[in-house]
């Protein structure tokens, strides 16, 4: 089952809605999810694929933020199985996908899911946070030569290091790779985003670079695409009042849509680098821009002095002050009437 596009041809910065577990375990608020994706114009739409017995003890507790947001009675075991998304849920959630043409993503979180998403024809793997560390995991995605996106979430540099060149040596080429620069604490205070160390990433591995958002708010992803990201993930939901443990922490629709309109104007707004008139601007230069003029009534046969020119807006084209010291000294073949475009 592949989608219609990928990675490779979309030409801008490449947007990935995480739909993640908010769906709550429903078929139907998945693809209402999905709709709210194709609506705000991203490029994909990404959930989580994992089985539950395989990721975590049934003994494990839950984050603070978890604890917060759900049930506090129930173990980490029990919060996520009921997330839990079987093989027919994700073939039917490509499919959805596939007619609304825009890209299903899911991350894997154990070898039997990998497994899963590889049946089903994933060209693109996203690798969570907690996976870094984890070199089996990590051979296997990069045995498989996909596109890869690593979320980099609580890893040092030695630590990126090491999993980039796992996924190399296993097969995967280097340019296939997307480092994304992520804070896994829901939500991520303002002081601990670190920015910049997106940049070191790219500076020090030479790869494709992205973020991945857990702030409240839109300010940073839309900061991160000006600083270069060619991925930008963030968490998003129906409403931030459902049961669950992300909810608090995502976009609702309108924010999604508020924060792909601005990750796109901002790409239109950094250009080229090319520094020169705009198409827009090119109509204004007759207006702003000076031409020489005669300060006062100038006879014929006069010469051009600092005395008798000067440098005004004139509405029209005529000669530059640039070329202020080729026009002095030179006599006037006419007459020139205060005001007057100097013609030479």
């Amino acid at each position: 089952m592949k989608t219609h596009k990928n990675i490779d041809n979309i030409p801008h910065c490449f947007i990935i809605a995480e739909a993640g577990v908010n769906h709550n375990g429903s078929i139907k608020t998945a693809k209402e999810m999905i709709d709210v994706a194709v609506e705000a114009g991203v490029d994909a739409v990404k959930f989580q694929t994992f089985k539950t017995e395989l990721l975590v003890s049934k003994y494990a507790q839950k984050a603070k933020y978890q604890k917060e947001t759900t049930n506090k009675g129930e173990t980490q075991f029990e919060m996520i199985k009921k997330l839990e998304l079987n093989k027919e849920f994700h073939k039917e959630l490509i499919k959805y996908c596939n007619n609304k043409k825009i890209i299903f993503l899911s991350s894997p979180f154990d070898m039997e899911s990998i497994n899963l998403l590889i049946v089903l024809g994933l060209q693109i793997f996203k690798i969570p946070s907690g996976e870094i560390t984890n070199l089996p995991y990590l051979r296997k995605i990069g045995s498989l030569n996909k596109k890869v996106i690593i979320s980099t979430g609580m890893a040092n540099m030695s630590e990126i290091k090491n999993a980039l060149n796992i996924l190399i040596k296993a097969g995967t080429k280097k340019e296939n790779i997307t480092i994304l620069h992520c804070n896994t604490e829901y939500p991520t205070p303002m002081e601990d985003v670190n920015l910049r160390a997106m940049l070191t990433i790219k500076e020090i591995f030479k790869v494709n670079i992205g973020y991945s958002d857990h702030t409240l708010g839109i300010e940073i992803p839309i900061t991160a695409v000006a600083l270069g990201a060619s991925v930008i993930e963030k968490h998003f939901t129906l409403d931030k009042n459902m049961e669950g443990p992300d909810h608090k922490a995502s976009l609702e629709p309108s924010e999604l849509e508020a924060m792909v309109k601005a990750i796109r104007n901002v790409e239109k707004a950094l250009g080229t680098g090319i520094k020169k008139p705009s198409n827009s601007e090119i109509k204004n230069m007759d207006i702003v821009r000076k031409s020489i003029v005669a300060l006062g009534n100038i006879r014929k046969g006069e010469v051009f002095t600092e005395n008798n020119l000067i440098a005004k807006r004139t509405g029209s084209h005529g000669i530059s002050p640039m070329k202020w010291d080729k026009v002095i000294g030179k006599k006037a073949k006419r007459r020139f009437r205060e005001d007057e475009v100097i013609e030479i």
